[in-house]
């Protein structure tokens, strides 16, 4: 099994020992994972959260094998949202098998894997920064705002990072990274350097661009890519279409009413 980060050293020995033993059933079996989550913002950015979950992110093929390896192994497993999650259960700790995000858009693909980090030669293989940003920027819950995690990893990697593919990634939704970027110009006022000038003048011009080109704009409300929960009056009672559908969205209308029950 490819070492893993030391961190799992300090945790209670219980849980250690779920983590260690899920990551070797697999290994063993083969399912190619990446891991995420706390795990993956310790190496890239020094800070250390201990949680109650790992996150381990597969391929969409992949996951009801990954989930059957570890039910095999003698964990409690479900398939939670049938459009991104599953989990495996080990009394109260828990392994997130994760190949989409909530909304349907961040799909684990190849691009994770040819670009992931070992940790160390032999290593365990860590999500890129770059897929972490873009998953993460769209989780903006009443509950959850991940954008300190996004300041962190611009903070720790920003020159380095493959700033073309993190565009690319973000597509039609630039609008988001340009917010993010500005977010973190204002927490670090002293590291907006570590940003490149031509990704956020890019951005701006392509912004101010469309601010006055009077075209005429879909009726969309693109918070639900956001938030499940905040944006459903926008969705049910003022007209707005909701993108997450097709044929903009991958989700189905079930998994979006089971995504969004669960948040209630």
């Amino acid at each position: 099994m490819p070492t893993v980060p030391n961190v799992f050293d300090e945790m209670e020995p219980c849980t250690s020992r779920f983590y260690l033993h899920a990551l070797r059933v697999l290994s063993e079996a083969k399912v190619p994972y990446l891991l995420g989550g706390a795990y993956a913002l310790a190496h890239y950015t020094g800070i250390i959260r201990h949680t109650k979950d790992l996150d381990l992110f597969v391929r969409p093929a992949d996951a009801p094998r990954a989930l059957d390896v570890l039910r095999h192994a003698g964990y409690r497993t479900e398939m939670t949202f049938s459009h991104w999650l599953g989990k495996a259960f080990s009394g109260d700790d828990l392994v997130d098998v994760i190949f989409s995000s909530g909304n349907g858009l961040c799909t684990v693909d190849d691009e994770w894997f040819a670009h992931a980090v070992a940790m160390e030669p032999g290593g365990a293989l860590l999500c890129p920064a770059e897929e972490l940003i873009w998953q993460k920027a769209y989780i903006m819950e009443r509950e959850r705002f991940d954008g300190a995690d996004i300041n962190h990893l611009l903070r720790a990697c920003g020159p380095e990072l493959d700033w073309q593919r993190l565009l690319r990634r973000f597509g039609p939704h630039w609008q988001l990274l340009l917010g993010h970027l500005i977010l973190f110009g204002f927490v670090y006022p002293a590291e907006r350097e570590r940003i490149p000038a031509a990704v956020v003048e890019g951005l701006l011009k392509r912004w101010c661009g469309e601010m006055g080109c009077g075209e005429t704009v879909e009726r969309i409300c693109q918070g639900t890519l956001l938030s499940r929960i905040q944006y459903l009056n926008d969705t049910e009672h003022w007209g707005y279409e909701d993108p997450r559908l097709p044929p903009r969205g991958g989700m189905t209308a079930e998994q979006i009413t089971h995504w969004t029950a669960a948040g209630k």
